[in-house]
């Protein structure tokens, strides 16, 4: 097993670590840091972004939230702000929803950002305004609306 990667640290603007912990993301996405950080920039995030696997992403779904199975994107606030997502989901959802995976990939990061900042979607209009909030960010750089129906 390959160690995981990381990709070079920020010069300017928020800290955002990248950490590529399967290297199945660099097949799907080569540029996967690329898109993460300008996400997570444009989400003025700060912290660490993880790269995983289905199967890591399982067993935190499980120990935290008591769920045994893989999500697209786990996002922790202590002991500092952290965002998981899961290759297998993410490569998944992007196919059944017919979006690249690295539009896919840009909105989970911003989602998880946007939790990560208090917000949620819990409630119909709790989830409008999320949505909103990611649609708006994504136009910024340059992301498809994922809320937008064809």
């Amino acid at each position: 097993m390959e160690p995981p990667s990381t990709c070079p640290p920020d010069l300017d603007g928020p800290t955002i670590d990248i950490v590529v912990a399967d290297p199945g993301w660099h097949r799907l996405i080569p540029n996967a840091g690329t898109i993460v950080r300008r996400a997570a920039h444009a989400a003025g995030m700060e912290g660490t972004i993880v790269l995983s696997s289905n199967r890591v992403v399982r067993g935190l779904n499980g120990r935290h939230r008591g769920k045994n199975k893989p999500t697209n994107v786990l996002t922790y606030e202590h002991p500092a702000p952290e965002i998981i997502l899961a290759l297998g989901v993410v490569r998944a959802e992007a196919a059944a929803q017919g979006r690249r995976p690295a539009h896919h990939l840009a909105h989970l990061v911003v989602h998880g950002a946007l939790h990560l900042n208090g917000e949620d979607h819990d409630h119909p209009g709790d989830a409008r305004r999320m949505e909103m909030a990611e649609s708006r960010i994504l136009h910024r750089i340059g992301v498809p609306n994922p809320w937008k129906r064809a």
